[in-house]
């Protein structure tokens, strides 16, 4: 009795839950805090589309560990502050419902890559996802830790943690190293959800870790996707009308969407 009163009082005073949520993580395989504030930085600069605001960046582990927290403003409020918890749940997203070739090796699975993007009408009622976006809630514990003073920096108080949740707007990208194996995934908010895509790509692609073309010399299994380019397997798809979307994967455009053609192909 007496135990459990301490560990009560410990959990309430913030001082026992946190730390006994961490896991073991592959984020040494990963790329830093450092790194990823520095490509978020220069993806954020290189679009044009969208608001031009700030942005939160988050990368998770094949787990769903959050490996790294950035943004590009001068602080912690630079940037909506309800988009660092957002950032998260995309890259939770993307990782959680995408493969690589270990897929196929079972004899039914396919290398298929969903960005948060592909998600948007496969959830909304009718579509063949609906109700996804319910089945991995947020841990909040994780989302909410601080203190707010390391929000966004090397020690944000969500590294290390599983962060769940799951979104269904673009800035979302699974993670493909030279192998077309997938070790994680990438989030990225701030600004309209066709934005957050964009400039999640560019990220991805600044990191090196958009391996996901064929390669004829590696033998190397190209990752599907439901673009219809294979250049660009996971990339957001304009296609919805009045009917709803065409092929069952269709995001909304937004106020000053950009040009999704125009991104860097993946690599092979």
């Amino acid at each position: 009795m007496y135990k459990t009163r301490i560990a009560s009082f410990l959990t309430a005073a913030g001082l026992f839950a946190i730390p006994c949520l961490a896991q073991d993580n592959n984020c040494a395989n990963l790329p830093s805090f450092t790194q990823l504030k520095a490509a978020l930085a220069t993806a954020t600069n290189a679009e044009s589309s969208g608001l031009n605001m700030n942005m939160w960046g988050t990368i998770v582990d094949r787990d769903g560990i959050v490996c790294a927290v950035a943004f590009t403003g001068n602080d912690r409020g630079g940037q909506w502050p309800g988009s660092r918890v957002i950032s998260a749940q995309k890259a939770n997203t993307a990782n959680a419902f995408s493969l690589d070739s270990s897929a196929v090796s079972g004899g039914n699975g396919v290398a298929l890559a969903l960005s948060t993007a592909n998600l948007f009408s496969a959830v909304q009622p009718g579509g063949s996802l609906f109700g996804l976006q319910d089945s991995n809630p947020v841990t909040t514990e994780a989302a909410y830790a601080g203190p707010s003073s390391r929000f966004g920096s090397f020690q944000d108080p969500m590294v290390g943690l599983k962060i769940g949740g799951i979104n269904v707007f673009g800035g979302g990208l699974a993670l493909y190293n030279a192998n077309h194996v997938i070790v994680g995934g990438v989030g990225v908010s701030g600004d309209t959800s066709c934005a957050d895509h964009m400039i999640a790509w560019r990220v991805r692609n600044a990191l090196g870790l958009d391996h996901m073309a064929a390669s004829v010399g590696n033998n190397l299994t190209a990752i599907g996707g439901v673009s219809g380019d294979a250049s660009r397997p996971d990339n957001i798809v304009y296609d919805i009308t009045g009917s709803g979307s065409k092929g069952g994967f269709g995001h909304p455009n937004c106020l000053n969407t950009g040009d999704q053609s125009k991104l860097p192909a993946v690599q092979p």
